[in-house]
């Protein structure tokens, strides 16, 4: 998965990668009860943190779904509807199921030196990969151009809930900048400012400042 980092990271162990602000970081690996990344930058590899960077959207990848699930999600959908999801056999690396109207086929993303590839070209991240193929045929045999399941219809209109007041912190945030807000996983910071889907503003520990909204779970009364 791609991701951009919000602020510069100077590695200071071995299995580190030190990246600059606005630099594209693509993420590997995942591990649940980490505040730690497996990233690729610029074709070196190691560790990143979780709070240092931003995940860009990415809808269509369903983590670890075994295969079977695959298909009882894609089966009868319209032909191209698809999802990527983790490898059963072979851990660390990916799979792409693609409905085909009448059945789900899968195919196995390669991996090697930082590019990734299902037939002969290759692309430096899944999400080069998937943008790809749906201007293009991922399939030999006739023309199967990958695409998002259908919306659903809106739903009836209600009154918008109240925006969260208080936020519950997921991990520590400690970065550099004196403007950011610091705190540590277990805080309850006061939501000042929630209009910006990338940066929040908040209170913390008597300290006011601005803080990415991925590591805080809104506490909704």
């Amino acid at each position: 998965m791609e991701a951009v980092a919000l602020f510069s990271f100077a590695a200071s162990e071995p299995d580190e990668i030190s990246f600059q602000k606005g630099d594209v970081v693509k993420v590997t690996e995942m591990e649940e009860d980490s505040c730690w990344f497996t990233s690729e930058i610029q074709g070196k590899r190691g560790y990143v943190p979780e709070n240092y960077i931003y995940l860009l959207p990415h809808p269509w990848f369903a983590g670890a779904v075994s295969r079977l699930e695959a298909e009882e999600r894609l089966r009868w959908q319209e032909t191209g509807v698809f999802l990527v999801r983790e490898s059963e056999s072979a851990p660390g690396e990916f799979s792409l199921s693609v409905s085909y109207g009448d059945r789900v086929e899968h195919f196995r993303v390669l991996e090697g030196g930082g590019q990734y590839c299902i037939w002969d070209k290759s692309f430096c991240s899944l999400n080069r990969l998937v943008d790809f193929y749906r201007t293009h045929s991922i399939a030999m045999e006739k023309m199967v151009c990958l695409r998002d399941p259908p919306s659903s219809p809106p739903p009836l209109r209600s009154p918008s809930p109240p925006p969260p007041r208080l936020a519950h912190a997921l991990c520590d945030y400690t970065p550099r900048q004196t403007s950011h807000l610091h705190f540590k996983r277990g805080d309850i910071i006061d939501l000042l400012d929630c209009s910006n889907s990338l940066s929040w503003r908040g209170r913390c520990r008597g300290r006011v400042g601005v803080f990415p909204p991925d590591y805080v779970q809104p506490v909704h009364h």
